[in-house]
This record gives structure tokens, C-alpha cells and sequence, in this order.
């Protein structure tokens, strides 16, 4: 019995409960490392979000995200202020002058020396610009009536043309209650309120009358601009909230609708939505090819593709959320300077009068290649090296998700390496959302993208949106739908008198 061993179980009768306890610590410790990344991870997002907002709220001005524009472009030199300057005041001599002669008062006319009277030594002139308001006035329209002796014939001067039947009001009041709303963003009751302090009594609910009443007149011109953008070969898009009055009592907030906008060369188009889903781009670019410029929003997929248009990035977008991320991590810096040397080319290729062209995408090839590429090899370098829900990871992992989309332009002079003109062509619609915060139905919305659009497009050619639509709103109804392309903005020209 000394030399025999014993089986193991002899001595552990309770090994099956042991390994079985083992395992569930082992479960255990896990679900806590699980846990604890969990946390991590929320942590960190949660910093990045608080960093971000911090700033906003809290930070100097010089704390937030710089324009490119500011970055990479020069100072202006004296010269160039001093030129700048001589041109506006050659623009203000332009505008109609109002002699103001000033006499020499009587008690001063005569000399103190000899007594005798002074004589015209010349005048000294000085410039004052005032500003008279704009008035509203009343045209009493007296139309002839004759009538023959005879009894058998009568006749009454033809009626004066009217924007639509029976409207009291002219087409320039029209054309200005659009021009204040679609581009200075001012709601009806604050042109109320001018109208007001004028001594003018109109009422709010016949402006927007009159402003909707527009925007169904002139809505075929805008459907050509939109028509146009969409047979383009590039293509920039974005969109924004736009909320919609509630309709239905059980409806306590307004509905979040949006406003999308649809932006090619000179030609800037709105379409309102009552969601944000594909369906919108869908519609408005459907089958169309060439290249679509939008962010990472999954929404423009339904138009992108193998059977659709090629998707470029934003790269602005990028650039953002690593200056979000700078922060907590100042080594975002080495991406941001990235960023800014790529839009450097593209600043000096403007400066240097050949955007667009050969020599753009030369220069291109030749610099901003090899940026982005030390770009990438950093960003895959670091992208384990962070939480991927962090500011900073996911910075990392927006970049590289979509790195062949941001680098598109690389290869097509025609495409802008971010979606910009689109955002900005959105901030009227936003500076209007918080003025007069909603809109009323789904037509108001279709009718105020209309308007957007038109003045929008007259702004980008150079039109007086007012000139523009005076003109336009006198002749778009018996104008030919065939021929709708001369009343476009590029095309315009004022009716003869």
C-alpha cells in the first residue's frame, strides 16, 4: 500500500465543481473586461463631445475651425487695399447726385478790411450719402371709355397687364417681398413691421399670399434650373432640416421636413421633402451619369453606384472632424496641415487663372498626391492606436472609410475636392429656419425651394434677383413653355418697352 498511488478523484472529489466554478469566473471576467471597454469607449466619445462643445460654448473665437480660405490664402497687400478701396469709391460716384448749395451767410458777405462786398471765388464740394427709404405708391389705373353718338358702338382702353387676375399689386412689390424673404432671410411679419413704421397698412397674410402666388408662377423656371443641374456632369449636393407646422391637433412640435439643394456651375437648385430618405435624389438625378459630390450620408447611395453616378467626398468633412478631435489630441495637427497644403493647390491654381485646366490637374498630381498619400500611410499607422468611437478614431476611420471617394478629385480637374458651395448655398435656408422657423405645408415648401432656387441662380450669374423677377413675373405666364430656356437668369433680357 505504501508504493501504490492513488487515483487524482481519491484526493479532488469536488474537481468537477472546481473546473465548472473556474469557467464561470473565467465567464465572469469577461463580461467585465467587456464592460470596462464598453465604458471606455463611451468615455472617450463622450469627452470628444464635451471637448466639442466646450469650444463652442466656451471658447475664444480664435478656437474655432479657421476657413481654408483664411489659411491658405494671402494677406492683401496695401496696394491692393488701397485699389479695393478707389474702386468702391468710383462705384458710389455712380449713384444719382443731388446738388445742396450752401451760401455764404449775409453778415459774412462782406470784407471786414474794406467793407466792400465779396466776390465767386470758386466752390468747395464735399460728398454725403443719405439714404431716402423706398416708398409705396398708388397707381389710380383711368382707362378711356368712348361711345358713338349713334348709340351702336362703345369702347374702354384696355385693362393694364397684371401679374395674375384681378392682383391688386404690382410685380415689383411682388418681386421685393421674394427678393427680402429667399435672399435676406427676413420673415413676412418683419417686412410687416417695415411696412409699418413707413405708414404703409399691409397686411401679413396678403404678402404671403402674394409671395406663394409667385412661387407657383415662376415654379416652371425653376423646374428647367433643376432640370439642368441634373444633366450635369458634376453634381454637389447637400440638405437641411426645414420644419413644417403642425397640421393635426395631436401634433405638438412641427415636423421635421428638409431642403435639399442641388448645385452645378453657376446654376443653384432647392427641392423641398417631407423626409430625408433616397427618394429625393432619386427623383431629381434619377439614371443621370457623372459624378455626384456629397458627404458620407447614406441617402445619396440610391443615385451612386455601378448603375449611377460616381461618388466623390468631402474632404471639409475630414478636415472637421480631426479639428474636433484637436483638443483632446493634439497630433490631429499633423492631418489638419495635411489638409490645408492640399487646398493651398488649390488656391494658387485660382490665383494663377488655370482652375480647371491641364496644368490644375498637373499641379494636382504633382503635390497633392503625395500629401494625401503621407496622409493615409498615417492615418493606418494610428488607427489601432485609438478607441474607434473617440473624436480622434473616429476621425481615423471616417478618413479611411471613405479614402477613395475623398481622393476623386485627384483624377478629374472638374471635381472640387469638398462639397462646399452646396453648404453654403444651404445657409440662406438655415438663417431663414430661425427666422421664420417653419413652413406652413408641404406646397409652401415646394413653393419657397422654387424662389430659393431662382434667386439663388440670379445671384450666382451676377442678376439683380429684383430686376430679374419684376421682368419675369409680368411675363412667364404667356410666355411659350417652349421656349422656357430664354427666361432663365443666364439668359434673360429685360422685355422691350
Amino acid at each position: 500500500m505504501a508504493g501504490r498511488e492513488l487515483p487524482m478523484d481519491h484526493f479532488c472529489p469536488w474537481r468537477e465543481e472546481a473546473e465548472e466554478l473556474r469557467a464561470e469566473l473565467g465567464k465572469l471576467r469577461a463580461d467585465v473586461e467587456k464592460e470596462v471597454a464598453d465604458r471606455d469607449v463611451a468615455l472617450e466619445k463622450m469627452r470628444a463631445q464635451l471637448d466639442v462643445l466646450t469650444r463652442a460654448v466656451f471658447g475664444k473665437k480664435s478656437e474655432k475651425m479657421p476657413s481654408l480660405a483664411r489659411e491658405v490664402g494671402k494677406k492683401p497687400t496695401r496696394t491692393e487695399t488701397t485699389k479695393k478701396r478707389a474702386e468702391l469709391a468710383a462705384e458710389k460716384k455712380k449713384l444719382p447726385a443731388e446738388p445742396v448749395e450752401h451760401k455764404v451767410p449775409d453778415n459774412e458777405r462782406a470784407c471786414p478790411a474794406c467793407k466792400a462786398e465779396a466776390k465767386p471765388a470758386g466752390t468747395k464740394t464735399s460728398d454725403e450719402y443719405d439714404y431716402v427709404p423706398g416708398y409705396f405708391r398708388r397707381k389710380v389705373h383711368q382707362r378711356e371709355t368712348l361711345a358713338c353718338s349713334c348709340g351702336e358702338y362703345i369702347v374702354t382702353a384696355p385693362a393694364p397687364p397684371r401679374v395674375y387676375d384681378r392682383c391688386q399689386y404690382s410685380a415689383g412689390f411682388i418681386a421685393h417681398l421674394v427678393v427680402q424673404k429667399c435672399g435676406d432671410s427676413l420673415p413676412i411679419y418683419r417686412i410687416e413691421k417695415q411696412f409699418k413704421r413707413m405708414g404703409i397698412p399691409m397686411s401679413r397674410s396678403t404678402m404671403t399670399e402674394l409671395f406663394h402666388r409667385a412661387g407657383v408662377l415662376l415654379a416652371p423656371i425653376a423646374a428647367r434650373i433643376l432640370a439642368l443641374v441634373a444633366a450635369s456632369d458634376v453634381v454637389l449636393a447637400d440638405e437641411t432640416s426645414m420644419p413644417m407646422q403642425a397640421t393635426l391637433r395631436l401634433e405638438k412640435k412641427p415636423k421635421r421636413t428638409y431642403l435639399w439643394t442641388f448645385v452645378s456651375g453657376n446654376f443653384v437648385a432647392y427641392r423641398f421633402s417631407p423626409s430625408r430618405s433616397g427618394a429625393t435624389p432619386r427623383e431629381v438625378l434619377g439614371s443621370t451619369k457623372g459624378t455626384l459630390v456629397v458627404d458620407a450620408y447614406t441617402g445619396y447611395n440610391a443615385v451612386t453606384g455601378v448603375d449611377g453616378r460616381t461618388r466623390a467626398g468631402c474632404l471639409a468633412h475630414a478636415r472637421r472632424r480631426f479639428f474636433d478631435a484637436l483638443a483632446s489630441h493634439p497630433e490631429a495637427q499633423l492631418a489638419l496641415d495635411i489638409i490645408r497644403d492640399v487646398y493651398r493647390v488649390e488656391h494658387e491654381a485660382k490665383e494663377r487663372g488655370v482652375a480647371r485646366t491641364s496644368e490644375h490637374l498637373a499641379m494636382r498630381h504633382a503635390r497633392s498626391k503625395p500629401l494625401l498619400d503621407k496622409l493615409h500611410t498615417w492615418l493606418v499607422e494610428k488607427k489601432d492606436s485609438y478607441l474607434p468611437k473617440g473624436g480622434m478614431g473616429s476621425a481615423i476611420r471616417y478618413a479611411l472609410d471613405n479614402w477613395t471617394e475623398l481622393t476623386r478629385f485627384l483624377d478629374d480637374v472638374h471635381v472640387p475636392p469638398d462639397n462646399n458651395r452646396s453648404e453654403a448655398a444651404l445657409r440662406v435656408a438655415a438663417l431663414g429656419r430661425k427666422n421664420f422657423l417653419f413652413v406652413g405645408h408641404e406646397d409652401a415648401g415646394d413653393n419657397i425651394a422654387a424662389l430659393y432656387t431662382l434667386v439663388a441662380t440670379c445671384e450666382a450669374h451676377g442678376v439683380n434677383p429684383f430686376d430679374y423677377l419684376r421682368d419675369v413675373l409680368m411675363r412667364v405666364s404667356t410666355h411659350p413653355a417652349s421656349d422656357i430656356d430664354a427666361l432663365l437668369p443666364h439668359r434673360w433680357a429685360p422685355a422691350a418697352i
